[in-house]
């Protein structure tokens, strides 16, 4: 970055024979956060996260962040010291530099809005429109622990869940390094973060590549949360949403980890139009489940 935060404008370098990837992600409160659930370094880590997972699921390299905060002026100024402290927390994990954003009152709740630049090699960049029928579908790490802990929070909500007991809720891991490496070695024929939970993700995978997808129930990874440690059921991880996991397809040979990472073959690319999940009785038709904005 040539220049940053004490200007109108952010001064980028990206590399060259580089293209720049650009995402946007909000943070809204009662929406993706509440404050009596989540601490303040959670939201910012999450607000945060959210941007690199889009970044990771391109094979991409962030380079910066741009947050746009909006807060109600009786906020406590130590509740935004904590959040940016997530925030910077993660930035400095992967290198990234806030390099600008803004901030203004909010009449009701805490709106933050994040902005991350990254970049990728020329014509390199890992699209959701390449899987093609015979490749293996993978995903990374482990399935719906994110959604089991805000089930839990939604059944307890005056017991309070300690952050560290589920860490992929409140502090998930963007996966840059797996995405850096599908990349370079152009494993990969497409790939999606799952935001929005493995069902509705893989849809939009076969939606954008015209094709279809068989998926084994029992080969699907599911999460472990809470201390002791219990297994999250079939619906959080199919459906779960704010895994920032990836999926990815791929015709070639795949380790069982990259970067230290869990990798999980669950399937396969079909010619036929829809997915469905092979379970003990047999084939069933798999319906986007996950989180979809404005359902009625």
């Amino acid at each position: 970055m040539i220049a940053g935060i004490g200007d109108d404008c952010a001064i980028l370098r990206i590399p060259v024979n580089h293209q720049m990837l650009v995402t946007t992600d909000f943070s809204l409160e009662g929406v993706h956060f509440r404050r009596e659930w989540h601490p303040p370094q959670s939201v910012g880590h999450r607000c945060l996260a959210r941007g690199l997972s889009d970044i990771a699921a391109m094979g991409g390299e962030p380079v910066a962040g741009f947050l746009s905060l909006a807060v109600p002026p009786k906020l406590p100024q130590r509740w935004v010291d904590r959040f940016l402290r997530g925030l910077l927390g993660l930035a400095n994990e992967f290198k990234v530099t806030l390099a600008g954003g803004d901030t203004s009152e909010s009449p009701n709740g805490i709106l933050a809005d994040i902005v991350v630049v990254g970049s990728v090699p020329k014509g390199a960049a890992i699209l959701r429109s390449g899987a093609r029928p015979g490749d293996r579908i993978y995903v990374t790490g482990e399935l719906g622990a994110s959604a089991a802990t805000l089930d839990l929070l939604r059944s307890q909500p005056k017991k309070e869940l300690r952050p560290k007991d589920f860490p992929s809720h409140f502090f998930p891991i963007p996966r840059i390094r797996v995405g850096r490496t599908l990349r370079q070695g152009r494993l990969a024929s497409s790939m999606i973060d799952i935001s929005d939970g493995l069902s509705s993700d893989l849809s939009h995978i076969c939606e954008e590549s015209g094709v279809g997808a068989e998926i084994r129930e029992n080969a699907v990874p599911r999460a472990s949360i809470g201390n002791p440690a219990r297994e999250v059921g079939p619906k959080a991880a199919l459906h779960g949403g704010e895994d920032y996991e990836l999926l990815f397809t791929s015709s070639k040979p795949i380790p069982s980890r990259i970067a230290g990472v869990l990798i999980t073959d669950i399937g396969s690319i079909t010619r036929k139009r829809e997915i469905a999940l092979v379970g003990s009785s047999g084939p069933q038709k798999l319906r986007p489940g996950g989180w979809e904005h404005f359902r009625s």
